[in-house]
C-alpha cells in the first residue's frame, strides 16, 4: 500500500519531447530544472509561493485550443501534460519581456553592486534581443533611498518581481514593505514614517533579482569576481544556518544564506548575515582601543605587570596560565573552574573538556552560562528535529522569543503554522511574535508553568490554581480543552520547544513542565531552544557538572575515554552560578573564562560583581575586546567565527562543518590548540597535533559522536551536517533546492565546498556502551521523581519581573559589528495597563524600578501583552544611553526561584 501511495503522487510530463517523471502538483519550472532544463525567471523562488507575475518563465503548453504560452512556475505538474520550452514563440516572448524590462532599466552595471552576479544582465545575454530600439529618457528617480539602517533602495533597477514584498509578508510575516503608485511609477515603498525594520531585510537584498536593494555593509565592498567563497555554518546563535562566507583581500565581505532543507531554507536573521564585521574588527585592528572594547580584536597574548595588560609571548602567556592553574587546584580540583564554552568548536569545548576534566581532574565547567536548563534535561529528554518541529501536528511553545532569540527556526515555525501544517500552544509569560500564532495562548506567569503543564495533564488540583490566579490572564475552559484536544492521549506528533522563558525565573520550572508533559505523553518530542551558538556541542563534550563527552556521567565513562584521559573528575562540580559564589567567598581560587564575558552575560550582575571584587586571577580565552579583560591576569587569542575549522552542532544535534575562511589576525590561535598547549606546558600530551585528530578522538572516546570521524564530516554525505547519534538517524538527502536568482554565483554545491551527493551515509555501527553507561533515562530514578516545585506566593504590592533576551544586546557580535551596534536600544519597561493605571503613569513616562539587588529609572510602556501582575523588560540591555548606564541583569536575583520587582512613579 505504501508503494503504490508513493507511485501515486507521481506523474509524467513531455517536456520538449522527452518524458520527465515529476511530483504531482510540482509546478512545471521546478520539474523542468530536476530535470536539466533551466527555464529563465526573475519572480519564482523555490520557498515562497507561486505569482507569476515577470512572465520571464512563459513556455508553450497544450491544451484543449493548441499551444498556448503560459507561466511554468504557475502551471503545475499533471500526468501527459506537454511543456515546450525552446520554440521560437517562447523565444519571442522571452525576448519582448526582457526588452520591456530594460526600457527604463538604468545602463550602471558597473556601479552596481549586482554587476557580474546578475540575472537580469545573464537572461539579457541568453534570451535578449541584444539591441534597444527604444531611444526616449529612461525614468529617473533619486537614488539611493534608505529604507533602513541596513537596506538601500535603488527604484531605477527595480523590475517589480515582488519577491521582497512577498518575503516580508509571506515568510518573515512583517509586511513593512509593498509596491506604491500606478503605471510606470510602481515602486518598492516603506510605509510613511516606519523603516522596513526586520530582523531579515537582509533576505531581501539577497533575493533580489537586480541592484535595487542592496545591503550597506557590502556597498561598493568588492566585485563579485574578486570574491572567495567556502561553506559553512553560521554561530550567531544555536539553529546553525548554513551559509556562504565570502571574502575579497584577506576581509570578509558577505554572508549570503544557502538552502539547507533540514535547517534554515536559505533564510539567515540580520545578525547572522550582517555579524561577519566583528571578525574584520576595524581597518586598523583597533589595537588604540581598550581591551574592554568589543571592536578590538585581541591578536596577542597578554599577561598582568604592574597593573597593566602587557604583550608577551605565547610561551610567557602559557608558563603564566600554568602557574595560575596549578596553584589553584593545590587544594583540590575544585579550586580552579571554567565558565562559557558554547563560543567554540566541538573540537576546542573537548579539547578543553580534556585538559579541564582529564588533567586537572576539575569537574567546575559550565557552558551555560546561568540562563539555561539543566544538562540532564536537555540531554536526556527524548529529540526532536527542526523539520520534525517543522511537520508537527502541534507544537508546544515554552521558551523565551524565538523571533528574538532563534529567528530562523521562528520563520519555520511561522511557516509551519500558516502553512496549516501544524497548530501552535504557547505557555511563553508574554505575548510574542509567535503568540498571534496559536491555536492555543495559555500564559504561564513566572513560577506558573510547572503547574499549566500539569492541568494540561488533568490534574484537577493544578486546574482550581490556575483558575484561582488567572486575573489578567488569556485562560478559559475552552482554552485549555482544546490545548488538550491538540496534544491528544499520548502526545504523538507533538513537538515541545523547551528553553527558558524567563532569566528571572529559576529553571526548575520549565524542567519540571518538561517532565510533567514526558511522562503523561510518551511520546511527545522536544526541540531544545538554548540560544548560544553550541551549547548543545559544549554539552556533548562535557562543558558541564556532571557530565563527560558523549552524554556520559562522570561516574560512568566511556572504555575509550577511560584509556585515553589521564585522570577524570571524582566529585560533581560548580554550575556557572556556583562558581561565581564561590569565587565570592574565596573557596574556588580560579577561573577559566572561555569566550565568555560574565559581566553581560550572566543574568545576575550583582553576583558577577561581588565575584570579581574577589580578585581570584582569570584567565581570558578570546578574541575580542570585552569588559571582563579589566579583571584578568592573562588574555589568550583566540580565533572566532570563519577563521577556524572544525565543527558546531546545533539545536537538534545536527554536526556541521565550519569553513575556515580568513586567517586569525595576529598570534591567535584556534581554541582546540590553546588547550592543547597547555596542557603541554602542565605536563601532559592530549594526542591533538591537527584538528582531524581532535574529530576522531571524539568519535572514539563519545559514545554520541560514534563514527562521526573526520572522514565522514569532511565528505559530501555531511553537506547538511550529521544528526548525532549515528544510530538516531540514518543520514540521507536528495541534494538541495539552489535558487540561482538569489544566489548566482553559487550554481551548485559543487562550487561552495563540500561536492554534490544524493545517497545514504555508509557508516559502521556505532559500539554500543556497556549496561548502564551514558546519559540517565527518564523512566524511573530521581529523575521523573524529581520535586514539581509549586509556584511562590505574590503579594499586591510588586511585580513578577520576566527577563528575556532581544536579538541586539550588548553582546560582543553586535558591539563589534558597526553595521549592527547602531540597532541596539535601551530597555524600556513592559507592563500590563491596568498595573499602570493603579500607579497613574502611561507610556512613555519615567519610572524607578526597584529589586532586592538594585534598582533605576527606566521608561514605561502599556502592553496588553503581559500578565497583570508582572513586569517585562529585555535583560542584556542597558536601561540610558549615558555611560555607565545600569543593566536590567543587576535586577536579577538569581538565589531565588523569581525576582519579585516593585514599579514607582517619579
Amino acid at each position: 500500500m505504501a508503494e503504490q501511495s508513493a507511485e501515486s503522487t507521481k506523474v509524467t510530463i513531455m517536456l520538449d519531447g522527452r518524458e520527465v517523471v515529476a511530483e504531482k502538483g510540482e509546478m512545471v519550472i521546478a520539474a523542468a530544472e530536476r530535470a536539466g532544463t533551466y527555464i529563465p525567471r526573475f519572480c519564482y523562488h523555490p520557498r515562497m509561493e507561486p505569482v507569476g507575475v515577470c512572465r520571464m518563465c512563459l513556455v508553450e503548453v497544450d491544451g484543449p485550443r493548441g499551444a498556448t504560452l503560459q507561466p511554468a512556475c504557475f502551471i503545475s505538474a499533471s500526468d501527459g501534460l506537454v511543456v515546450i520550452t525552446e520554440s521560437d514563440k517562447v523565444k519571442k516572448a522571452q525576448d519582448g519581456v526582457l526588452e520591456l524590462l530594460l526600457t527604463n532599466h538604468p545602463l550602471d552595471c558597473p556601479v552596481c553592486d549586482k554587476g557580474g552576479e546578475c540575472p537580469l544582465q545573464d537572461q539579457t545575454l541568453a534570451h535578449g534581443p541584444g539591441e534597444t530600439r527604444f531611444v526616449e529618457e529612461k525614468r529617473h528617480f533619486a537614488k539611493p533611498i534608505p529604507i533602513s539602517e541596513l537596506v538601500l533602495l535603488d527604484r531605477e533597477r527595480c523590475i517589480q518581481c515582488s519577491r521582497c514584498t512577498r518575503f516580508a509578508d509571506e515568510v518573515a510575516g512583517e509586511a513593512l514593505i509593498d509596491f506604491a503608485g500606478r503605471g510606470d511609477k510602481v515602486e518598492v515603498a516603506i510605509f510613511p514614517g516606519e523603516p522596513f525594520s526586520s530582523y531579515f531585510s537582509g533576505n531581501t537584498v539577497q533575493i533580489c533579482p537586480v541592484g535595487a536593494l542592496t545591503a550597506t555593509p557590502y556597498r561598493f565592498a568588492a566585485r563579485p569576481w574578486d570574491l572567495e567563497q567556502v561553506e559553512s555554518t553560521c554561530t550567531g546563535c544555536s539553529v546553525g544556518c548554513r551559509v556562504a562566507v565570502q571574502s575579497s583581500a584577506g576581509r570578509l565581505t558577505r554572508l549570503l544564506g544557502v538552502d539547507s532543507d533540514p535547517v534554515n531554507h536559505s533564510w539567515l536573521c540580520d545578525k547572522g548575515r550582517f555579524s561577519f564585521e566583528s571578525t574584520n574588527g576595524l581597518d586598523d585592528g583597533g589595537d588604540e582601543l581598550s581591551v574592554t572594547d568589543a571592536r578590538r580584536r585581541i591578536s596577542e597574548p597578554m599577561v598582568r605587570k604592574d597593573g597593566e595588560l602587557t604583550a608577551v609571548s605565547w610561551g610567557e602567556a602559557l608558563s603564566a596560565t600554568a602557574t595560575i592553574l596549578a596553584s589553584a587546584t593545590k587544594s583540590g580540583p575544585l579550586g580552579v573552574g571554567a565558565i562559557g564554552g558554547a563560543q567554540l568548536t566541538n573540537e576546542g569545548a573537548y579539547a578543553w573538556a580534556a585538559l579541564l576534566k582529564g588533567v586537572l581532574g576539575t569537574d567546575s565547567i559550565d557552558a551555560q552560562l546561568g540562563d539555561g536548563l539543566d544538562a540532564l534535561h536537555v540531554l536526556a529528554l527524548p529529540r526532536a528535529t527542526i523539520d520534525e518541529a517543522a511537520s508537527a501536528s502541534t507544537i508546544i511553545v515554552l521558551a523565551g522569543d524565538l523571533r528574538e532569540e532563534l529567528p530562523v527556526l521562528f520563520l519555520r515555525l511561522r511557516t509551519a503554522v500558516t502553512s496549516g501544517t501544524s497548530s501552535l500552544i504557547d505557555l511563553g509569560p508574554r505575548s510574542s511574535a509567535i503568540s498571534d500564532l496559536a491555536a492555543v495562548r495559555l500564559p504561564a506567569r513566572p513560577g506558573d508553568s510547572a503547574v499549566i503543564a500539569r492541568a494540561l495533564t488533568g490534574d484537577d488540583a493544578a486546574l482550581t490554581y490556575v483558575k484561582a490566579h488567572a486575573e489578567g490572564r488569556t485562560f478559559s475552559d475552552d482554552g485549555l480543552i482544546e490545548a488538550r484536544r491538540l496534544i491528544g492521549a499520548d502526545g504523538e506528533g507533538v513537538v515541545v520547544v523547551l528553553g527558558r522563558p524567563s532569566v528571572a525565573e529559576d529553571s526548575c520550572f520549565a524542567e519540571a513542565a518538561a517532565r510533567t508533559l514526558h511522562a503523561a505523553f510518551p511520546k511527545i518530542t522536544f526541540l531544545s531552544a538554548l540560544r548560544r551558538a553550541n551549547v548543545l556541542g559544549a554539552l556533548d563534550m562535557g562543558l558541564t557538572p556532571g557530565f563527560l563527552p558523549g552524554r556520559t556521567t562522570i561516574d560512568a565513562p566511556s572504555a575509550t575515554l577511560s584509556a585515553t584521559w589521564p585522570t577524570r573528575p571524582s566529585t560533581r562540580g560548580r554550575t556557572t552560578l556556583e562558581q561565581l559564589a564561590a569565587l565570592a567567598d574565596g573557596s574556588q581560587k580560579a577561573l577559566v573564562l572561555l569566550g565568555a564575558d560574565p559581566l553581560v552575560d550572566v543574568p545576575d550582575a550583582t553576583l558577577v560583581d561581588r565575584a570579581l571584587r574577589a580578585s581570584a586571577p582569570i584567565v581570558a580565552v578570546t578574541g575580542h575586546g570585552s569588559p571582563v579583560l579589566d579583571h584578568a591576569a592573562v588574555v589568550l587569542p583566540a580565533a572566532v567565527a570563519h577563521e577556524r575549522g572544525g565543527t558546531t552542532t546545533n539545536i537538534e544535534g545536527r554536526v556541521s562543518r565550519l569553513g575556515q575562511k580568513v586567517v586569525p589576525p595576529g598570534l591567535a590561535w584556534s581554541d582546540w590548540m590553546i588547550a592543547a598547549e597547555l596542557a603541554a606546558e602542565l605536563g601532559s600530551d592530549l594526542g591533538m597535533a591537527t584538528i582531524a585528530q581532535v574529530t576522531d578522538q571524539i568519535a572514539r572516546v563519545a559514545p554520541s559522536h560514534a563514527g562521526l570521524d573526520a572522514a565522514l564530516i569532511e565528505s559530501a554525505a555531511a553537506v547538511d551536517g550529521i544528526l548525532a547519534p549515528l544510530s538516531r538517524h540514518q543520514a540521507t538527502t536528495g541534494g538541495r533546492l539552489t535558487d540561482p536568482v538569489a544566489v548566482p554565483g553559487l550554481a551548485g554545491v559543487t562550487t561552495i565546498g563540500l561536492g554534490a551527493f544524493t545517497g545514504s551515509v555508509r557508516v559502521s555501527e556505532p559500539t554500543t556502551e556497556p549496561s548502564g553507561q551514558g546519559v540517565p533515562a527518564l523512566t524511573g530514578g530521581s529523575f521523573i521523581g524529581a520535586e514539581i516545585p509549586d509556584p511562590p506566593a505574590a503579594d499586591n504590592y510588586s511585580l513578577r519581573l520576566v527577563a528575556t533576551r532581544t536579538l541586539y544586546d550588548l553582546g560582543t557580535l553586535v558591539g563589534a559589528s558597526p553595521s549592527l551596534a547602531s540597532l541596539r536600544k535601551t530597555a524600556v519597561a513592559r507592563a500590563n495597563p491596568y498595573d499602570l493605571d493603579r500607579l497613574g503613569v502611561t507610556t512613555g513616562d519615567q519610572v524607578r524600578v526597584r529589586s532586592a539587588n538594585a534598582s533605576f529609572i527606566v521608561e514605561v510602556d502599556a502592553d496588553d501583552g503581559v500578565l497583570r501582575g508582572t513586569l517585562a523588560l529585555e535583560t542584556n540591555l542597558a536601561t540610558g544611553s549615558a555611560a555607565g548606564a545600569s543593566m536590567v541583569s543587576a535586577l536579577v536575583d538569581s538565589a531565588s526561584r523569581v525576582t519579585d520587582v516593585r514599579m514607582e512613579s517619579l
